[in-house]
């Protein structure tokens, strides 16, 4: 009997808790007083909201919607090479269209928006060896900016209109390469532009064969320079380089590097050994 009242008294003081119909309290808290709170906690939130929206709007006014306020990067852009191999290994067998086929369409849908006509129609026929520096004027915005046309035929025996094949089909491949984007860099200076220079590590010097490099001297004219941004320069077509193995070594690994050489540019930092270079791994099988 004595378990039977425990039991009703602590279901009564439950009961109350959540329900005291003397006070008209709601656990614990009369109407008031649970008014009161909300209305604290109301304002505290909206308070806090308003902290947030305030430092993001003030935050937002510091930032340009065609220039990156702060930019932290690398003296030196990296690089990077078409077509995109399996872990930058270009593979392939001279006789086996399907080996190599891949690497052609992939250079093709890479190479379609530098079509001769379409750059014609978009870009400026601008001087070469020079900066093409479109600067703003003051308050004055002077945005689109131009961009300089990169015709593909410059490309050469690289460019997919001589050779739909791009050399994969004798045993001659052709590589591109291209320097990632940094808005506002000026890559050469006193009129000498960037150029870029491949070669086999050491063991596999004897293997590479001669090269050819389109367009001449395989140089990143100073004209397509500098870089405003995407949203300034919508049109800007990235220069490239393209490298033509004429004689490599069949049937063995040959492990090339390619770099950029300027007079204002270093190859590799102690932030990134890679910057302002390249390595890939390239093997011609002839059967």
């Amino acid at each position: 009997m004595s378990g039977s009242k425990e039991e009703r008294k602590g279901s009564g003081e439950w009961h109350e808790f959540f329900w005291n119909p003397r006070t008209r309290e709601l656990f614990g808290r009369t109407a008031t007083s649970w008014g009161l709170i909300t209305l604290f906690y109301l304002i505290f939130y909206l308070f806090l909201a308003g902290m947030f929206a305030l430092t993001m709007y003030i935050m937002l006014l510091t930032l340009d919607d065609y220039k990156p306020t702060w930019q932290d990067r690398l003296a030196t852009p990296g690089m990077m090479i078409r077509p995109k191999g399996n872990q930058l290994e270009i593979t392939f067998t001279v006789s086996d269209t399907e080996s190599w086929d891949g690497f052609v369409q992939n250079l093709d849908l890479f190479l379609s928006p530098y079509n001769d006509s379409f750059q014609v129609q978009t870009n400026d026929d601008c001087p070469p060896d020079q900066y093409f520096i479109q600067e703003d004027s003051g308050e004055v915005r002077n945005n689109p900016k131009r961009s300089c046309q990169f015709n593909r035929t410059m490309l050469g025996d690289c460019s997919g209109v001589l050779d739909r094949f791009y050399g994969y089909n004798r045993g001659q491949p052709c590589i591109l390469i291209k320097l990632n984007r940094v808005i506002g860099m000026l890559p050469g200076k006193d009129g000498e532009s960037p150029y870029v220079t491949c070669g086999a590590k050491r063991e596999d010097s004897e293997k590479i064969g001669p090269l050819a490099y389109f367009p001449t001297n395989g140089s990143f004219n100073l004209m397509y320079y500098p870089y405003y941004g995407r949203r300034a320069q919508v049109n800007y077509t990235q220069p490239l380089v393209a490298v033509k193995f004429l004689n490599a070594s069949l049937n063995t690994d040959i492990d090339v590097e390619c770099k950029v050489i300027s007079n204002t540019l270093i190859a590799g930092s102690e932030r990134d050994k890679f910057a302002g270079r390249v390595s890939f791994k390239l093997r011609i099988n002839d059967k």
